[in-house]
């Protein structure tokens, strides 16, 4: 078992993951702000969690909203000021709330100074900021994008005749960070935040900032999946250790990596404390896990098999037992809602399958992250029509089916369930219009289901919600270290219905049983040794109701017990 003499505030806490312009709007222009942040702190620390992770604010053309970043140190007007941030951050302060930003440096927008100056001559002292290839070397070797209309990551850029590189989008050009410059430009922003009292970074993409310069063919034994191949980078380890020893040693924060591509043989060489780079990181086995890869978008494989789901988590859990740091998530800006996907959002089953979500991030090991909304049962929104996206995922892949004469309606359909826009939905605070977000029309249409009971007040009213249970939940896991530092067994994983484990700290024993299934199901434990299974949360009355060491359980029930 790990030992937690060597406790961190970033093990213990829970992560509260908001999306600015979707979750309070107070200048009436129909898109979130800082402000609207600030109105609802409150809030936020009465949930229990401990740290907010802000997706980005930076000042932005926000053709990725936000995520194609024009400059580092000033913030999107849209949002607000920097006075704005300053107050935001000083409302955290006060409440006991840690803030983690997104830092976004495997690209920038490419309205940045920098690129501007890249693009201007191939002299220019920004020229090797950035990946350029001369037209007079010929047509670059073939690289995928994940946003370009015509899959490749090469745009041709006529006023120096060479082509740039953007893994994303042709307006997100890849940094190299093979130039010391741009590390140490890298650097220099990251002291700026954290001077300012930021509490740390989730760090996107991070596994794809190393490349190999002579731009090899790609090797053909990723056959068409080459998101493990960008993750292989030559210097990857070498550029995060960098970034540790210059910075991240230097002060008390916290990192998580996204990290595609990276596999359980290499997640210690990200987190081992030895090594000195990333607290956690971000892997994408679960979120792979109901999909599987069309030559262009990905389409829902149905059904996953619960068997599977926990051979994810007990695969991940097994790799941090002794060293290292996990992370847990079912859901954030980039994939649907939990509980649209790993439940059930039928009216029936819908508060079950949200409370049942919730007592498994909680009682699992590693930091938790929730997604706004996901403490009162957001669900997909499932556009019926194209006009009403707004995600440059979506809208290109869409673009890209209809110029190869594809099944358009298909592609919508799948997007009901697989679209990033169902997670960025406006925040559901109220009954009245826009669900209390805006007064004016938001950016992206609200789901109508806040009007029947899927908002904060109208929980707030009943003791008996999904918003209740979460607070509950939480205060449990931060009673209990068991649940944070225990030793994980997982029981009967060939049982395609109910999920079952332990978590185990000295004398401490906790018992966790989970439903994924529309109808009752059973589960023996003769396995255990126990005398004694006393409930101390459930999401059903009938949690008392086992005889020995056979459990029922009604459709995605939850339940935690005590052993002794």
């Amino acid at each position: 078992m790990q030992q937690i003499t060597d406790r961190k505030w970033w093990q213990e806490g829970i992560v509260y993951q908001i999306y600015p312009r979707s979750f309070q709007d107070t200048t009436q222009n129909g898109i979130g702000d800082l402000q609207g942040v600030i109105k609802r702190l409150d809030y936020i620390k009465s949930l229990g969690v401990d740290i907010i992770w802000l997706n980005p604010v930076y000042e932005s053309p926000n053709d990725d909203n936000g995520y194609d970043i024009s400059d580092y140190r000033k913030i999107m007007p849209e949002f607000g000021t920097m006075a704005d941030f300053d107050l935001l951050l000083q409302g955290m302060k006060e409440r006991g709330l840690k803030l983690v930003m997104d830092l976004v440096v495997n690209h920038t927008s490419d309205e940045h100074q920098w690129f501007e100056a890249s693009r201007q001559s191939r002299e220019n002292p920004y020229r090797d900021y950035y990946h350029w290839w001369p037209a007079e070397k010929g047509t670059p070797p073939k690289r995928w994008s994940y946003f370009d209309v015509d899959g490749t990551a090469w745009k041709y850029d006529e006023k120096t005749d060479a082509y740039y590189l953007h893994y994303f989008s042709v307006k997100q050009p890849d940094l190299n960070w093979e130039n010391p410059k741009v590390r140490e430009e890298i650097q220099d922003i990251m002291k700026f935040w954290f001077d300012k009292g930021v509490d740390g970074f989730r760090m996107d993409v991070i596994s794809f900032i190393s490349k190999d310069t002579d731009f090899p063919e790609l090797p053909k034994k990723y056959e068409g999946d080459f998101v493990p191949f960008y993750s292989e980078g030559p210097k990857l380890h070498e550029y995060l250790n960098e970034l540790h020893q210059k910075v991240l040693s230097k002060y008390d924060v916290m990192t998580v990596g996204e990290a595609p591509g990276i596999g359980l043989d290499k997640a210690l060489d990200f987190v081992d404390a030895e090594r000195g780079e990333l607290n956690m990181f971000f892997h994408f086995d679960l979120m792979s896990l109901d999909r599987e890869a069309n030559e262009v978008f990905l389409i829902r494989k149905s059904p996953w098999k619960l068997s599977e789901f926990k051979k994810v988590h007990s695969a991940w859990d097994k790799v941090f037992a002794e060293k290292g740091w996990g992370s847990m998530y079912l859901n954030n800006h980039d994939f649907p809602r939990s509980v649209s996907r790993w439940g059930n959002d039928s009216v029936s089953h819908w508060y079950n399958s949200a409370t049942m979500l919730h007592t498994f991030l909680l009682t699992m090991r590693g930091t938790p992250y929730f997604y706004y909304g996901e403490e009162i049962g957001m669900t997909n929104i499932k556009f019926d029509t194209i006009s009403e996206y707004r995600d440059i995922n979506t809208i290109n892949r869409y673009e890209i089916i209809q110029k190869e004469g594809g099944d358009l309606d298909a592609f919508i359909e799948n997007e009901k369930s697989a679209s990033r826009d169902n997670a960025r939905t406006p925040m559901q605070w109220d009954a009245t219009a826009h669900s209390g977000f805006s007064k004016e029309r938001p950016w992206l249409k609200v789901n109508d289901n806040y009007q029947e009971g899927i908002n904060v007040a109208a929980q707030e009213a009943d003791r008996l919600s999904v918003l209740h249970y979460f607070r509950k939940m939480v205060q449990v896991r931060k009673s209990n270290p068991a649940l944070i530092h225990g030793d994980y067994e997982l029981l009967r994983p060939e049982h395609e219905e109910i999920y079952a484990y332990t978590r185990t700290l000295g004398q401490d024993r906790f018992l966790v049983l989970l439903s994924f299934s529309t109808e009752r199901a059973k589960i023996n434990l003769d396995m255990v040794v126990f005398d004694t299974a006393t409930a101390i949360i459930s999401n059903a009355s009938e949690a008392e109701q086992h005889q020995g060491k056979t459990f029922e359980l009604v459709p995605y029930q939850a339940t935690v017990y005590r052993l002794r």
